[in-house]
């Protein structure tokens, strides 16, 4: 619910952060929030595969108390990270384009790779550009990226150049595009290390 957003984020600053930062293998977490519709995407980071395993059972009280907040189902899905990339950190105005996409999972490291080669450098060059993420599911063939730019304005200001790249991204990998969505980056709480 969108009026619950303001709840959800103080609960996952104040409440979720903290205890997720006593955990072993943490390495971050963000959350991004569409005051619109009321959707957020909260994620966790953690050094690797069986440190998020060890971190299961401490999470689901949490995310059960979330999900109260927020007042909406909760849907959980494990990603790797690859590729990250920071200019500068975000300030506290910067919004979020999220880019899922679908790929034969065969195929699916050439276009991570074909991303971070032949992507990233040029989306870095746009004006307001804080850093992206690309997040990948092997087994599902799917990845979501998350751009982040220091505000809305600057997001919506290259809309169009951000569409044309990832149309001829997506056409030169084979690529399909599943959704693009737009958030406010209500937390960005991250130690990983940059990948490109």
């Amino acid at each position: 619910m969108p009026e619950q957003v303001d709840a959800g984020m103080v609960y996952t600053r104040d409440k979720v952060m903290p205890a997720l930062m006593g955990m072993d293998g943490y390495v971050g977490m963000s959350m991004l929030a569409d005051r619109a519709t009321g959707r957020c995407i909260i994620t966790s980071s953690w050094v690797d595969r069986e440190a998020m395993r060890r971190s299961t059972d401490a999470v689901k009280g949490l995310r059960a108390r979330a999900t109260d907040i927020l007042r909406g189902p909760a849907e959980v899905q494990e990603w790797r990270i690859a590729v990250l990339h920071r200019l500068h950190e975000a300030p506290d105005t910067a919004c979020t384009r999220v880019i899922w996409t679908r790929h034969a999972p065969a195929r699916i490291d050439h276009a991570i790779d074909a991303f971070g080669v032949s992507v990233v450098p040029r989306i870095s060059n746009l004006p307001g550009f804080c850093s992206v993420s690309s997040f990948v599911d092997h087994d599902a063939g799917r990845a979501a990226t998350a751009i982040t730019y220091a505000d809305r304005a600057a997001m919506e200001a290259v809309a169009e150049q951000a569409a044309a790249l990832r149309e001829e991204f997506t056409r030169q990998t084979g690529g399909q595009v599943e959704e693009v969505a737009t958030f406010e980056l209500a937390l960005a709480h991250l130690r990983v290390p940059e990948t490109v």
